[in-house]
């Protein structure tokens, strides 16, 4: 085919420009398949790069290395850690109310008073030490002239019906009409005058003081009763908490030796500490949620306030009932919890003394915590587990050899408890810090090299 041609052209530059147009369209072509290649293995690069990660967070599912660290073994035992396992329970909101350990009126203190009037010849127990029933606390030497008249009178007595009782078995073993009946009549008569006298004058000693025991001693041994021992008494079994054996406190030593005393003064005061009372105090407004709680039965729970470290806590108390009388000038009134005590300390000393020591002593302060309402199936956690750090709340939960920190949502709080919505975030069976979340969070916090706020967490 003939081409026409320009003037001033020639077949040589048509080629030429051909060429060039052929080697551009195979270079585009080379350009188009190498660019295609490489899309396709960074593609696939990128498709096994993926596959890893998704590996990976398989493996550690909800780990973020943001928000999560590992800890050592002994790293936990470092920061005191313990773990809690969540489940859903009963949430009891509480009133906490001032209180002190004070003694049973008319139970705690034991008055031991002298029987008769004496001196004091010895003094047995110590100030502060303890004391079985019937063991002797005080030694009186008898000098109440109308004592020492009636243990006479009661000798003489006796001495005269044996003289008596001889005598009508004498008569009575002569033979029949020797000695006349009117005799022996007159024997029988003065016998039983005798019999009544004595009576009288045993009766006479009892009101004194004088034990059964002690008189039969003086009429068998016919010597008049010198000194009299004061003993302990026998235990009061009014309690569940008193119901065993226990010890008595000597709480005060009224006398000296050598000291006069009367009938019926104090020698001295012992303390039955086996069961004490919690007087709390409220105001008005509480009375009517105190009343609800004891009508309940809601279990109370008590904290003595002093002490380092964890506080103890007495469970389980009851309330007994409400004082009826109002504070004209705190507005207060009193309610009232009876605390079963035990023996911490049982030694006997170089003196021969022994010592107990009792857990709860009276003029203890406490803080007991009331409850006024129950919320069912709610996960209820320790303060511990929750560290605050502006508007969010985190815990801190367990994830194999990994603690990952969890947003939570908080419902409630307390002093010692904190409600947690059950909205996923954490759920029934997982397991968290309760104690050491703190740290745990401060651990991240530096490894991530953020600030770190002192007052993060903190609850004072």
């Amino acid at each position: 085919m003939n081409v026409p041609q320009k003037a001033g052209s020639n077949g040589f530059g048509t080629t030429f420009v051909v060429a060039v147009i052929v080697a551009a369209v195979a270079a585009g072509s080379v350009y188009v398949v190498m660019r295609s290649t490489q899309s396709a293995a960074a593609s696939g690069d990128a498709h096994d790069e993926h596959a890893h990660e998704d590996e990976h967070a398989h493996d550690h599912a909800g780990h973020s290395e943001e928000a999560s660290i590992k800890l050592s073994a002994n790293g936990l035992k470092n920061i005191g850690y313990r773990p809690l396992t969540l489940e859903l329970g009963t949430y009891t909101r509480r009133i906490n109310l001032p209180a002190m350990v004070v003694e049973r009126p008319g139970r705690t203190q034991i008055y031991i008073s002298s029987p008769l009037t004496g001196v004091v010849s010895k003094i047995y127990p110590m100030p502060g030490a303890a004391v079985a029933a019937g063991s002797p606390l005080f030694e009186i030497r008898l000098t109440f002239e109308e004592l020492v008249t009636a243990q006479s009178d009661l000798i003489r007595t006796q001495e005269n019906l044996d003289v008596v009782n001889a005598e009508i078995a004498r008569l009575k073993s002569l033979t029949a009409g020797v000695v006349p009946g009117k005799r022996v009549l007159e024997q029988e008569y003065e016998k039983q005058k005798l019999e009544a006298s004595l009576k009288a004058e045993r009766q006479a000693l009892l009101l004194h003081g004088l034990t059964q025991a002690q008189i039969d001693a003086i009429t068998e041994e016919r010597q008049l009763f010198q000194t009299l021992t004061v003993v302990a008494p026998d235990y009061e079994r009014d309690g569940a908490a008193c119901s065993m054996d226990h010890f008595f406190h000597v709480q005060e030593i009224s006398v000296n030796v050598g000291q006069q005393v009367n009938a019926g003064e104090r020698l001295g005061i012992l303390a039955d500490h086996c069961e004490l009372y919690i007087e709390g105090s409220a105001f008005e407004d509480d009375a009517s949620r105190l009343r609800e709680a004891s009508a309940k039965g809601w279990p109370v729970t008590a904290q003595l306030t002093s002490g380092k470290g964890e506080r103890e806590t007495i469970e389980g108390l009851q309330l007994l009932y409400l004082s009826d009388v109002v504070d004209w000038q705190s507005r207060a009134f009193r309610f009232y919890m009876a605390l079963p005590n035990d023996v911490v300390s049982d030694k006997v000393a170089a003196n021969d003394q022994r010592y107990v020591e009792w857990r709860f002593k009276p003029g203890q302060r406490m803080e007991v915590r009331v409850p006024v309402e129950q919320w069912e199936n709610r996960l209820v956690l320790p303060v511990s587990a929750i560290v605050d750090e502006g508007a969010e709340s985190y815990v801190y939960q367990q994830n194999g050899d990994h603690f990952d920190r969890v947003p939570v949502h908080v419902e409630f709080r307390d002093q010692e408890s904190v409600v947690v919505a059950n909205d996923g975030s954490v759920y029934p069976g997982d397991v968290i810090a309760a104690r050491g979340a703190y740290q745990i969070h401060l651990a991240i916090k530096n490894k991530s090299g953020g600030a770190v706020d002192p007052h993060a967490g903190h609850n004072h």
